[in-house]
């Protein structure tokens, strides 16, 4: 964590426990060292602000190329350490995206991901792309699950004064079965699947979504 980070976390973090009621659970999982994949759902555009706000450590964010097209988002985007993906089934992209993953990981860092590949309008959990679970399984790197709830609270102007409840709920890390060599489609889903249900845990059952009840 650089000086201007941990500058903008003190002054921020008062502001956030003004405007939000919010707590976090299972803070004592999170390892206090070495590369980590955090893994959580999305659905506000203020989830990478309670996860950051929550961890002791800094989180660096894999983000969508097209964010890093304005730029504003791009100065705080990189100045954040967060690494562009761009969302298509190239294999060089793949390749881009798991070398910087790599980069990020080896240099003890938490790495942050959204699985959804995006955000979830009705809060509910959607199914996952393959993304983090390739880079977990190829790095034998451990996955953190965080499950976020109540950020769909957050909508026009009311929340202001009515302060949904928020919840950043922490699992325990674990990891996926190691494997270097080239994974085939099914096997992606089902470690993909695994992660997944990990988050979904994490959720009361009306914002598991797509992992409610799921079975193998």
């Amino acid at each position: 964590m650089t000086s201007s980070q941990k500058i903008i976390l003190t002054i921020c973090r008062p502001l956030f426990n003004i405007l939000f009621s919010w707590k976090v659970e299972g803070r004592e999982n999170i390892p206090l060292t070495g590369p980590l994949i955090l893994v959580t759902n999305h659905v506000n555009l203020f989830d990478p602000f309670f996860l950051i706000f929550s961890f002791p450590r800094w989180i660096n964010f894999m983000a969508k190329e097209e964010l890093f097209h304005s730029p504003f988002l791009r100065f705080w985007l990189l100045w954040a350490g967060s690494m562009s993906i761009r969302r298509s089934g190239k294999v060089t992209d793949k390749q881009k995206m798991l070398t910087s993953a790599r980069n990020a990981l080896g240099s003890g860092l938490i790495l942050g991901m959204f699985p959804e590949g995006g955000r979830s309008h009705d809060g509910k959990l959607r199914k996952g792309k393959t993304g983090s679970a390739v880079i977990a399984s190829k790095t034998d790197v451990p996955l953190l699950p965080v499950g976020i709830v109540g950020t769909d609270k957050i909508k026009g102007i009311s929340w202001l004064w009515k302060r949904p409840k928020i919840i950043i709920k922490i699992g325990k890390p674990f990891k996926l079965p190691p494997n270097s060599n080239r994974m085939s489609k099914s096997q992606m889903e089902l470690l993909t699947t695994q992660v997944m249900k990990a988050i979904a845990t994490l959720l009361p059952p009306e914002y598991q979504g797509a992992y409610e009840k799921h079975e193998d």
